[in-house]
């Protein structure tokens, strides 16, 4: 049977963003006294505040007092500030019109808030064409990525079964998140993780636009003749 559905990540994935998010949060630990330094927090981009907080702020949460506000500082960050510089990533555009196209349904599964969900699809110029509407953000999950209840929140939305639906990440998060809930994931280099950190996607692509123009010998358009 071939795919029905598509969710989709955004950060690094639609939109580059992820050095944006590491500086986001290098600034917004500093602010509240934490030296945390680029490098360090560069490799976790793909997961949410609840997983990155602790690692530099043991016993801090995302959720109250200090690790809340710190938090909170990168989110400001990334809407007032970082995301001016955002750039889309090369195809996204053009490979969400194709997979509309082909009926596809699409949804998104981002560990962003709502408000930053919105900055970063204006960003990634697909703001037209997925709506909010339609998407598993932090606050449909308990937590977030590696941990599948972001997929999972997606999948409740969309009604189909995970063997019909395929994720498009770029980190090793999105593909170990969407594993637990038995979807496979096509992954993209444009996040910035090597292929032995993708190692377990269905298959890896460079960019969206790379996917685009293999698209009709991709995973997208072939699972129907390899799974009969």
């Amino acid at each position: 049977m071939a795919y029905q559905g598509v969710i989709l990540d955004v950060d690094g994935t639609l939109v580059i963003s992820n050095d944006a998010h590491a500086q986001g949060w290098v600034e917004a630990f500093a602010a509240f006294g934490y030296e945390v330094e680029f490098e360090q927090v560069r490799p976790l981009i793909g997961m949410g505040g609840d997983q990155v907080i602790p690692k530099f702020a043991p016993g801090l949460s995302d959720k109250e007092g200090k690790g809340k506000e710190i938090a909170d500082k990168r989110k400001e960050l990334i809407i007032n500030k970082l995301a001016v510089n955002l750039t889309p990533a090369s195809g996204a555009r053009q490979l969400i019109l194709k997979m509309q196209d082909q009926g596809l349904r699409l949804i998104i599964a981002s560990s962003a808030t709502s408000q930053e969900l919105s900055v970063l699809l204006k960003a990634a110029q697909v703001d037209d064409l997925l709506s909010q509407d339609e998407a598993a953000t932090s606050s449909d999950a308990e937590a977030s990525k590696p941990a599948p209840d972001i997929v999972e929140a997606a999948l409740s939305q969309l009604k189909i079964q995970p063997s019909e639906v395929v994720m498009l990440g770029d980190t090793p998060y999105d593909i170990e998140s969407a594993n637990k809930a038995g979807v496979n994931v096509i992954a993209f280099r444009c996040g910035g993780f090597d292929d032995s950190q993708l190692k377990d996607a269905i298959a890896i692509y460079n960019e969206p636009a790379d996917l685009l123009a293999h698209y009709d010998t991709s995973p997208l358009a072939t699972k129907a003749m390899t799974s009969k």
